[in-house]
């Protein structure tokens, strides 16, 4: 079974108000930085970081992170991880890091991803952001700061998440299961 959950203009909207939430609590970004989270979390990163440039004028510092091999599971697969590539073009040591992702479930990548963060300095806050926050699957005490969405699932259903920048048509969400 497959159900949309979210398109355009809806999606449009939410983008819009996760950026007016960021201006609210980081005014002018002199100290605040993004990271995506590989893989899925780029393109995100990447449209919110457009959007703040187009409402504020300010350029804000935006990187990719990879958690890869700081997941709990790493070692557990009968597949390894491809690993991405981590892009972080400045330091964080001291900065507000706002920690983007498309799909927020167990917390296991989040918790990953902090730990990852490690290697580039100690921010001097994290923040997340997530387009969608998966309840009633997580397994570690995370929650987004910012949600774009929360949906109700089981373990058995997966949320996909479909960009145009991934050759789509058109920006989709499904619930899948």
């Amino acid at each position: 079974m497959k159900r949309l959950i979210l398109t355009n203009p809806l999606l449009d909207i939410t983008l819009n108000r996760l950026c007016q939430q960021l201006i609210e609590n980081h005014k002018d970004f002199s100290n605040s930085v993004i990271l995506g989270l590989q893989p899925r979390g780029v393109i995100l990163a990447e449209r919110i970081a457009q959007k703040l440039q187009e409402a504020t004028g300010i350029s804000i510092k935006l990187g990719y992170l990879d958690a890869t091999f700081y997941r709990d599971d790493f070692r557990r697969r009968d597949t390894p991880l491809k690993p991405n590539e981590n892009k972080v073009p400045f330091v964080i040591e001291g900065k507000n890091v706002i920690l983007i992702d498309d799909v927020l479930a167990t917390g296991r990548m989040v918790r990953a991803a902090i730990d990852a963060m490690q290697a580039f300095g100690r921010p001097e806050k994290i923040e997340l952001l997530c387009l969608i926050n998966r309840r009633y699957v997580r397994d570690l005490p995370i929650q987004p700061d910012y949600t774009g969405m929360k949906v109700n699932t089981l373990d058995s259903q997966r949320v996909l998440v479909e960009w145009k920048e991934q050759g789509h048509e058109e920006d989709k969400i499904w619930l899948i299961g």
